[in-house]
């Protein structure tokens, strides 16, 4: 039997609630924003938070100076529809992109997130 459920992931940022917008419109979560925290939610419960952190370092990927610690893979049907709205959302397509099956982008804080297709 499991210990506890519904785990949520909390990453550090400049700015949470630019950070929550920007994945809520990616995933279609709900957004709730305060004055120091704001987390997005599916229906089902999951959630990710996010939380200001003073004099924020964004990761360097794929180097190690800054590691990125953790990154979302998400899932599209179509990578070409899908980088052109993330895009829009105000993501950056990595230079690096090791693979073909997926893509990696920038997040608006810095953080590596995959676009990838089954």
């Amino acid at each position: 039997m499991a210990i506890a459920r519904f785990p949520n992931f909390v990453i550090d940022c400049p700015d949470p609630g630019a950070l929550a917008t920007f994945y809520g419109a990616l995933l279609d979560w709900k957004t709730e924003i305060s004055a120091d925290w704001a987390e997005i939610r599916a229906e089902n419960g999951n959630c990710i938070c996010f939380q200001p952190v003073a004099d924020y370092t964004p990761p360097q990927w794929p180097g190690q100076q800054v590691p990125q610690q953790m990154h979302l893979d998400v899932i599209v049907d179509d990578l070409d529809a899908g980088e052109a709205a993330v895009l829009e959302l105000g993501a950056t397509k990595h230079e690096h992109q090791p693979g073909t099956t997926f893509r990696v982008f920038l997040d608006p804080a810095g953080h590596p997130f995959c676009l990838c297709v089954d």
